[in-house]
């Protein structure tokens, strides 16, 4: 075993190092998201509306193919510290392999979505509105999961500012073309949310290009593209193993967020406008927990594939203070400042912006609530997949989020009454559940059990 002293100071410095390009480009991608949101916001109520459930479902559909990008990461990293640069394109390539499969699969479902939005309780509008944002949004599942594997693949290399910038060049793109397409602006024809749609697709279409050329320009001693048709089944089997309980997890944890969407639409499209805002702004600030635990999980894979536990252990407090820390600072910004954050996403002449204003405080003030929670577990997942423990880290997301979570949702939000808080305080529950039990899973499960495989006392200088 190697065994490794950094001091926390340097644990500290090399997350950040490391962590805040991460940050800075799934910042950059909820930018996006956000981008869509105001533009459609400022265009019409009932188009946020309808984008903020269609939204939910093309997220959902892409979070479960991810999972096959995410497991490239950890494979990537562990591959990388061992030296092993053949294993390290095998896992690539057939991670590109699974992620185009699957858009495949779930391309389907959104060309046809209008009776599915439908079936789930939306409106008509809502649906038909949904359903053409869909039919063309759709197609960005393809670059999507392909563009997800090459910035895994690049992130476990620890090339993560390339992963910034491109994902900042997509951010302008996603920007400008929503500006063209939504309202009709230098000579684009005015499409409303069929515009948001085209300049999604766009905007993953120019994020690919730029990063498959960074890999192929400055990595060219990998060959990724190389013979990418042939098959490789021994490292597809290992992929798919890996892959599929992450997207299975993710599809858990989302899937509540996307049934509490639906579950707000039922209670109108005001109320669901509100719920769209302050998600988009919960989902800036998990970005920051979310690139700490992508830091967690290359080092940690690193940390594997050189057999160095006491690195593994120091890290994971490391980032998980840091997490605690973003939480606080996050808490208090919600808090302190709701209105005017509410406000971003809204004309001033808008009819409906008060009634919008009094229930998007309360949400906010709800997801300021699980701050603490979503970035305990997501941090702990994070941890988790860097030491290829996926299986029972989905179990335990199925449970906290279908079997207690949504059920929390619906008997406080409709059976009590509480309405959109309590379909809030419902995610508050069952985020709650996920990382208290993914934490003890991995410091009194998965870390036990790695130093008893390494057969020493490896955790005494932690």
């Amino acid at each position: 075993m190697a065994i490794s002293f950094m001091s926390y100071p340097a644990h500290g410095r090399a997350v950040l190092t490391l962590g805040l390009p991460l940050i800075g480009g799934h910042l950059g991608q909820v930018a996006i998201g956000v981008t869509d949101t105001v533009m459609l916001g400022w265009y019409g109520v009932n188009e946020l509306a309808a984008q903020t459930v269609a939204g939910s479902f093309f997220f959902v559909l892409f979070l479960v193919g991810a999972g096959f990008a995410w497991a490239v990461m950890p494979m990537v990293a562990s591959y990388d510290a061992e030296g092993d640069e053949v294993s390290l394109r095998r896992a690539t390539r057939m991670g590109l392999w699974l992620s185009l499969a699957f858009a495949v699969l779930a391309m389907p479902l959104m060309l046809w979505s209008e009776p599915i939005l439908l079936f789930l309780g939306q409106t008509e509008q809502v649906a038909r509105d949904g359903s053409t944002y869909l039919a063309i949004a759709g197609w960005g599942i393809f670059p999507a999961l392909i563009l997800m594997t090459f910035k895994s693949y690049l992130a476990a290399l620890e090339r993560t500012q390339i992963v910034f910038w491109i994902t900042a060049v997509g951010a302008v793109t996603n920007g400008l073309a929503n500006y063209a397409f939504i309202f009709g602006n230098w000579g684009a024809p005015e499409m409303g949310i069929a515009g948001a749609a085209v300049a999604s697709v766009v905007t993953q279409i120019v994020m690919l290009l730029g990063v498959v050329a960074y890999a192929l320009y400055i990595l060219p001693e990998h060959g990724i593209l190389k013979r990418l048709w042939r098959p490789d089944f021994e490292m597809l089997a290992r992929v798919f193993r890996l892959g599929w309980p992450i997207g299975l997890t993710s599809l858990s944890e989302v899937g509540l967020f996307a049934a509490t969407a639906l579950m707000m639409g039922w209670l109108g499209t005001v109320p669901l406008a509100a719920h769209g805002i302050a998600l988009q702004l919960a989902s800036i600030t998990f970005m920051v927990h979310l690139g700490l635990a992508n830091v967690a999980t290359i080092r940690a894979g690193n940390a594997i594939g050189r057999h160095d536990l006491p690195h593994l252990v120091r890290g994971a407090k490391t980032v998980i203070v840091m997490s605690l820390l973003m939480a606080a600072a996050t808490v208090v910004l919600f808090v302190v400042f709701p209105e005017p954050l509410i406000g971003i996403f809204m004309k001033n002449d808008e009819p409906a912006r008060a009634e919008i204003l009094s229930i998007g405080i309360v949400l906010l003030a709800m997801a300021a609530l699980f701050q603490l929670m979503d970035g305990a577990q997501v941090v702990a997942l994070g941890l988790l997949r860097g030491v290829q423990d996926t299986r029972m880290p989905m179990v335990i997301a199925a449970v906290s989020y279908w079997a207690i979570g949504m059920p929390c949702s619906y008997v406080f939000g409709f059976v009590l009454g509480w309405e959109g808080v309590g379909v809030w305080l419902g995610l508050v529950v069952g985020l709650a559940v996920a990382g208290a039990a993914l934490m003890l899973r991995f410091w009194r499960v998965t870390v036990p059990a790695l130093d008893r495989a390494a057969g020493s006392d490896a955790l005494s200088p932690s």
